[in-house]
């Protein structure tokens, strides 16, 4: 998983997954550049990409916004010279709120796909001219899961991740003459604040976890679901990350690939 000396760009690469696939691209030798519009944690993630001796940078982005995008791929580029690795990560699950309702909106429609799918074709549109001119480029979009299996828990998120799951596989194919790899990686199940605060969703559709603490459904549902019988952790999803963003992997490309424990879900 060599990417020694390699620009990463990692969106959404503040916070708990994005900040461990940050850390380990650090780890394996990258220089690595944070967009988030977390702003509040840049000097911690700062700190620990410098400590691995590697050369950091950190921009507010919104992926949704077209201006903050290319301000922020501009300053990449006056320091850097070039973006290798972009790692497609920022996400949410639903708009604000959606873990205190019973009903899907209009909003959490809306702001899934401006996010989860315009998010990532905003960024790679930004990125591509410069691994079109660089001929190379490794691009890896979180996806989930979620996109490959019917789910009556959220439905606008599951669509989000199908939708992220098909336009890398576009991508794939239209950019592998100028050597860019495309590849998506689809997360099961982990234990992150975000399925915290959504763990009471699956007692709608499994009953038997009624009076159950958070943890405790996570765990049960593991334990239903997961052939290996263990969660998936935030490293599994960032090494693998790290292998896609490596020349190791440099035929692999317009794959949706499963981090779950053996889970079927195809």
């Amino acid at each position: 998983m060599d990417v020694t000396d390699k620009i990463a760009l990692v969106t959404g690469g503040a916070c708990s997954i994005g900040r461990t696939i940050t850390a380990t691209l650090a780890r394996q030798g990258a220089h690595v550049v944070v967009g988030d519009i977390v702003d509040n944690a840049f000097e911690d993630i700062k700190e620990e990409i410098e400590g691995y001796g590697r050369q950091s940078m950190t921009a507010h982005l919104d992926v949704t916004d077209g201006n903050s995008i290319q301000k922020m791929v501009e300053a990449v580029i006056s320091r850097f010279g070039r973006i290798d690795i972009l790692v497609n990560n920022a996400g949410v699950i639903a708009a604000p709120g959606w873990a205190d309702r019973d009903d899907t909106t209009e909003e959490d429609w809306d702001i899934t796909h401006s996010i989860n799918v315009k998010g990532v074709a905003n960024v790679s549109n930004a990125v591509i001219p410069h691994m079109k001119e660089a001929r190379y480029g490794k691009i890896i979009n979180i996806a989930s899961v979620a996109g490959k299996q019917a789910t009556v828990i959220n439905p606008p998120y599951a669509a989000s991740k199908a939708g992220v799951i098909s336009l890398t596989r576009t991508m794939a194919m239209t950019l592998a003459p100028y050597n860019i790899n495309v590849n998506a990686v689809c997360p099961a199940l982990l234990w992150t604040p975000m399925w915290e605060k959504i763990a009471y969703k699956w007692v709608k559709v499994n009953p038997e976890f009624e009076g159950l603490s958070a943890r405790e459904i996570f765990d049960k549902s593991v334990a239903a679901r997961v052939p290996l019988q263990r969660p998936q952790t935030p490293e599994d999803v960032a090494n693998l990350v790290a292998f896609l963003a490596s020349d190791a992997a440099r035929n692999i490309t317009g794959q949706a690939i499963n981090v779950d424990g053996g889970s079927r879900t195809d």
